[in-house]
């Protein structure tokens, strides 16, 4: 049976802990917000919560991702996998990783490609670093969909944000759109174009968006201005619009 430590007792720490439980694993948790959870052990530190792990996840804040480390290393079992599942950058999660070296631990950089909320363990995830196969092959065993890419930590964690420029910045191009909807009395049409567009999508309109600026840099530049303007007469910061219209005139630039 594998025993696994859950530092970090949030919403997602809590649900994977309980999954991991529920699918076999011996599961201690720790969390100084956290004195007991239905259903799983809680220890009264996090060094006493790592000892004897085979695997030590660690869920928390990007912020005290590192002293996290710092406050188990000396406790961790030498050759555990100790996996940072928090969303930070590459260099940050090497700094990790140099925090859990010295005592022998294998660092895995767990990259989260869900929201945790309705998946709990079965949410999709990168690993990379030293323990990443090792990580994949217990907590993958154990039900969560894991995708081993490599030895360097970071690499997973540069993969999530690269999809996170995206995905954020999709959500920032609608939120900007529809406030100028809103101002035009136009929201709701904007809001049913836009979820028709996103279910009708394909590879031959990410073609279209990719391919098709490049060609048409110029033209899509001015495009924008024009955007940027009406946002501005209606009192909307033209953020995306305006980062829009920059891109597409470094397009054009970069073709003359």
């Amino acid at each position: 049976m594998a025993r696994i430590a859950v530092i970090g007792l949030g919403e997602a720490g809590a649900a994977i802990a309980r999954d991991l439980s529920g699918a076999g694993a011996s599961v201690v948790g720790f969390d100084p917000a956290v004195a007991r959870l239905d259903r799983l052990e809680v220890a009264g530190s996090a060094p006493d919560a790592v000892r004897g792990a085979e695997v030590v996840l660690s869920v928390n804040a990007a912020s005290v991702a590192v002293a996290v480390a710092e406050s188990v290393a000396s406790a961790l079992d030498r050759d555990a996998v100790f996996a940072d599942l928090n969303t930070s950058s590459p260099g940050a999660k090497r700094a990790v990783a140099a925090a859990v070296a010295p005592a022998g631990a294998r660092f895995a950089d767990v990259a989260l490609m869900a929201p945790v909320a309705g998946r709990g363990l079965r949410t999709p995830a990168l690993a990379s670093g030293p323990g990443a196969e090792r990580f994949a092959e217990v907590v993958g065993g154990l039900g969560m969909p894991v995708t081993a890419i490599g030895r360097e930590p970071g690499d997973a964690a540069a993969r999530k944000l690269a999809r996170s420029v995206f995905m954020k910045g999709l959500a920032a191009a609608i939120g900007e759109a529809l406030d100028a909807a809103d101002r035009l009395g136009a929201r709701e049409d904007l809001y049913e174009d836009v979820a028709a567009t996103l279910t009708d999508a394909d590879a031959a309109l990410l073609e279209r968006l990719v391919d098709g600026s490049v060609r048409h840099a110029a033209r899509r530049a001015d495009e924008m201005a024009a955007a940027r303007a009406m946002l501005e007469e209606l009192g909307v910061a033209p953020r995306i619009a305006g980062a829009s219209e920059a891109w597409l005139r470094s397009l054009a630039a970069a073709d003359e």
